[in-house]
């Protein structure tokens, strides 16, 4: 106890507090290289990756932070005889009542968490939710950005991302229908496909395996339909159905090969 200038002043309560702070500095500094270490020097990590385990690390740290900074208050508190149990009596019906106005905004943040650390998906993958399709360009605690081929960006808060479809996951099946004349012959045709399968399997962009004849997939009014089939990449399949149309137009006009359409019969009746 010191008195100075008529005040007394009790030098625990001064050093206490300080050597809490120090103390809980010291904590946070240890803790927060530990994470950095445990999650920095990942060899062989995609970039999306590496930008999941980031934003992990600042979320980690910032909630370490805060949690530390709580503890050494309510120790300052306890020191200057303040009754902490009343406080944190307190904070809980406090907590309560910010619960429950900004429920949506708890549960964004929380649906945030687990989209992050389960991986539903991640910066890239092309989903679809409430008939929406595009690419994930951002994704927050609350919410999700998500790009059409248009280049509208839907904004979705991420409690409402529970009931979507993700065609990034797997692998795509690029699906071509070729209509040929009833008066060729299947051995024609069969023959035909071979020598343009031995030709564009291995240099096909995205394809993923060989392509596969399928066979006959519908007898229309005036033509045999053949499905040729091939594996992509994810979300490939279109570009792959483009450049099979114009190789199978070519295989079929070296082969001599009639693709019907159609034909408007007029009778000029006298």
């Amino acid at each position: 106890m010191l008195d100075f200038l008529g005040i007394t002043i009790n030098l625990k309560h001064i050093i206490s507090p300080i050597v809490y702070i120090i103390v809980g500095i010291i904590i946070f500094k240890v803790l927060k290289r530990l994470i950095e270490k445990a999650t920095s020097n990942k060899k062989n990590l995609k970039a999306i990756q590496k930008q999941k385990i980031n934003t992990l690390r600042a979320l980690i740290i910032n909630i370490l932070k805060y949690t530390i900074c709580i503890f050494i208050a309510l120790a300052i508190l306890a020191e200057f005889g303040i009754n902490v149990k009343s406080i944190l009596a307190g904070l809980g019906i406090g907590t309560a009542l910010i619960g429950l106005a900004f429920q949506d905004l708890a549960k964004d943040l929380i649906a945030g968490f687990s989209i992050i650390t389960e991986g539903s998906y991640e910066i890239g993958d092309t989903i679809e939710i409430d008939g929406f399709m595009g690419e994930v360009v951002f994704i927050g605690l609350r919410t999700t950005r998500i790009r059409n081929y248009k280049g509208a960006t839907k904004i979705i808060a991420n409690h409402y991302m529970d009931n979507l479809i993700n065609y990034s996951n797997n692998n795509s099946l690029a699906v071509v229908d070729v209509s040929i004349a009833y008066e060729c012959k299947e051995e024609t045709i069969e023959k035909a496909f071979n020598e343009m399968f031995a030709k564009l399997n291995g240099n096909i962009p995205h394809a993923t395996k060989d392509l596969e004849l399928w066979g006959v997939n519908e007898l229309s009014d005036s033509a045999v339909v053949y499905r040729i089939v091939v594996e992509t990449e994810p979300m490939q399949q279109f570009a792959t159905e483009r450049y099979l149309k114009k190789e199978i137009k070519k295989a079929l006009d070296n082969s001599k090969i009639k693709i019907p359409y159609q034909q408007i019969e007029v009778h000029n009746g006298k």
